[in-house]
């Protein structure tokens, strides 16, 4: 396997049996092996993307990823992880961060490696069984038998993540007063040195939901994949017409339940994601309607007749997960725009075509949409919402 030191045995034989002229030229012909991954003395962060679907892990790795910057330690980049209950292998999946996006970027702000290859090189000689250490929050204890052990592996997504890597954790340390807020950075680095607490793993991220607004400027250093950038491409390119406006529509049952809470006043303008659309200051918030929240086919039209209109589009895509109204939406505009929805197996597809798009009009609320929202103001491309074509401006200027 790349990264675990020298090229395979067989290789290593040529060389020693080939004539001198022969050694000199081989290391140009062959294929450049990774370097094994060194120890870093200042310490690991890891983590278990253990809440919500993409749109949330997404959010967390970018409150991660602040936070091991400013513990100064190398973040262990996890894999994402995806449901499948509902199809085959009807249990999780735990894919790679380098499957969907680009290590090398993340680098460009902080030291990351893989947490696969923490490890499969680093874990053996410096993590091994019986010096593993969870880090938890003392309220998270008392939800152990003993009240004095961290839940890491209780649970689905928690247990089998940590089971595909083989890991049982040995001891647990407990803290409280403090949090993951940039505030803390110093009581952290206090508390558990990596001279003592070398590897810290938490068993969810150490981030806030959603992503804290300072925070959102890093998403610049999610890049897609080649491989995702090829297979966006050949959709986009085979199937749609530009220019196209993208939509996000978030109105499966489970989401009309939530949105119920705007209706009975359980919730406020400050909801999942919704900061991302009403401001993040909650004195100076925007309200938080029902078509922000739950758009019906109305409003669905309301806003894609105005956006259309404006780009001059000659296709929609839209990302749903449910209904996707794709022959109300093509009845409405009489056939003169194409209307695609792929409901891929992989959900990024829907991610990246939303984010390659001449406009997009997402779900306020979602975190799904807030992906897309992130990435296109990285590129200055706009983005509205259902019931608010206008978002404002947020702090951070990208």
């Amino acid at each position: 396997m790349p990264g675990r030191g020298g090229p395979p045995l067989v290789l290593r034989r040529v060389a020693m049996a080939a004539p001198p002229a022969a050694v000199l030229l081989l290391p140009l012909l062959l294929p450049a092996a990774a370097a094994a991954a060194a120890w870093d003395e200042a310490g690991y962060l890891l983590y278990c993307p253990c809440m919500g679907r993409f749109g949330n892990q997404a959010e967390h790795f970018l409150g991660a990823l602040a936070f091991a910057r400013a513990l100064n330690r190398t973040l262990a980049v996890p894999p994402w992880i995806e449901y499948r209950h509902h199809r085959p292998p009807y249990t999780n999946l735990h894919v790679p961060y380098a499957k969907l996006f680009r290590m090398e970027p993340l680098r460009r702000y902080h030291r990351v490696v893989a947490l696969e290859r923490f490890m499969a090189e680093l874990a053996p000689a410096h993590w091994p069984p019986g010096r593993r250490v969870a880090y938890c929050f003392e309220a998270a204890a008392q939800r152990s038998t003993d009240k004095a052990t961290c839940p890491m592996k209780d649970g689905n997504p928690f247990g089998p993540f940590w089971d595909q890597f083989q890991v049982d954790f040995d001891k647990s340390e407990l803290f409280k007063g403090i949090s993951f807020s940039p505030a803390y950075k110093d009581h952290w680095i206090q508390r558990f040195p990596p001279s003592e607490h070398p590897v810290l793993a938490l068993p969810g991220a150490p981030a806030q939901f959603p992503v804290l607004e300072e925070h959102r400027p890093l998403h610049k250093y999610m890049v897609w994949s080649d491989e995702m950038v090829k297979k966006g491409d050949s959709y986009i390119q085979s199937l749609l017409i530009r220019p196209y406006v993208g939509i996000h529509l978030r109105i499966g049952s489970d989401w009309k339940n939530a949105c119920n809470m705007l209706k009975d006043g359980t919730a406020g303008p400050h909801f999942m994601a919704s900061p991302q659309c009403v401001g993040y200051d909650r004195s100076t918030a925007a309200p938080l309607t029902m078509d922000m929240c739950l758009p019906n086919l109305t409003e669905i039209k309301r806003a894609l007749k105005l956006w259309v209109k404006k780009t001059e589009a000659k296709s929609v895509y839209i990302a749903t997960d449910s209904e996707p109204y794709t022959r109300e939406i093509e009845q409405f505009f009489q056939g003169k725009v194409k209307v695609v929805s792929l409901q891929p197996e992989v959900p990024q597809v829907d991610l990246y075509i939303l984010g390659q798009s001449d406009h997009f009009i997402g779900n306020c609320v979602s975190s799904f949409t807030a992906f897309v929202k992130r990435e296109r103001d990285v590129h200055g491309k706009p983005s509205s919402f259902f019931g608010m074509d206008h978002p404002p401006r947020l702090r951070d200027e990208f």
